[in-house]
């Protein structure tokens, strides 16, 4: 679907059925022959309309001198669609900007948070102001990145929770879904972050003075979404290790409990073995004395390995 917007003069954006100077272009999951309207009608490089819907791509900053386009495509914090647990487990899809002559185009494989907080009005922008809308976008991007973080935070505090009080695989299994998500995060966030210091140098993207502070604000941003990535993604790793060091203990004091448990066992198949060999002339009786002597050896064995440092 493709919408054009322009900011008309008291500063309201609206929708205009055909493309103007100092419009926005935004495509959510465009259609082929969308696709080709782009291309051929708008002008806009066929390599940066594939660039910004192959879902592979990563975040990265490029320009095309002779058409006197620059493409930049930033990564954005989505939902897993095929996530069949409880728990939700986060991916991360491309965007892609072109600015235009004329015009600033958006355009996304699918429908998504940030461009859609710009295009309902949440977000105030000027489509006339090309480089101001697209640090709008990459701070609402930055600002659903921190949002989603303090998501996957809650998740694993809850989950650590159920940890304490039973130790089954499928809290395990979450705590590697939320792991999981971290990683996607950290990888995106490290390509946005040289992105955005590309931007920042303003030899393919032009600063204004007027968007300093906005600038400013869009990298203090990053910067704390790498920082807080970073942190719990340490935090569910050490965690983790913890836990499975836990479990691993666990065991080792069930397979001692097990071992004293078999050689106690064993006692009694020892002794009557030896009284149903065929041996002549016992000391003992054999109705009552091997139960007995049974019993005795098992008592002695439990108490030493009950008090033995080693089974401790």
């Amino acid at each position: 679907m493709i919408t054009i917007f322009k900011t008309g003069e008291h500063g309201l954006m609206t929708t205009i059925p055909a493309p103007e100077k100092g419009c926005w272009v935004s495509a959510v999951a465009p259609t082929r022959e969308e696709q080709i309207w782009l291309e051929e009608e708008l002008g806009v490089v066929p390599e940066f309309v594939r660039a910004a819907l192959d879902p592979e791509e990563t975040s990265y900053i490029d320009q095309d001198e002779e058409k006197e386009q620059v493409l930049v495509i930033t990564d954005y914090p989505a939902r897993d669609p095929d996530t069949v647990s409880e728990i939700p487990t986060f991916m991360t899809l491309p965007v892609g900007v072109v600015l235009m002559k004329g015009c600033i185009v958006t355009i996304a494989g699918e429908e998504n948070e940030p461009v859609t907080e710009l295009e309902s009005g949440r977000v105030k922008v000027n489509t006339t102001q090309k480089t101001r809308l697209l640090l709008l976008l990459l701070l609402t991007i930055s600002q659903r990145f921190i949002l989603c973080l303090r998501q996957i935070d809650r998740l694993s505090n809850q989950t650590e929770a159920r940890l304490y009080k039973s130790m089954k695989n499928r809290e395990l299994l979450h705590m590697l879904q939320l792991d999981k998500s971290l990683v996607y995060f950290s990888s995106s966030l490290k390509a946005d972050e040289l992105t955005l210091n590309r931007i920042m140098r303003g030899k393919l993207i032009p600063h204004y003075t007027e968007d300093t502070d906005l600038l400013e604000d869009v990298i203090i941003e990053f910067r704390q979404a790498v920082e807080m990535c970073s942190n719990y993604s340490e935090l569910n790793s050490r965690t983790m290790d913890g836990f499975s060091n836990v479990i691993s203990n666990n065991m080792n004091d069930i397979m001692k409990e097990l071992t004293v448990i078999t050689l106690v066992m064993s006692i009694p198949n020892m002794v009557y073995g030896f009284y149903g060999m065929n041996v002549s002339d016992l000391p003992f009786p054999v109705t009552w004395f091997p139960l007995v002597l049974s019993a005795v050896l098992c008592i002695a064995v439990w108490l030493y390995f009950k008090h033995s440092r080693t089974f401790k």
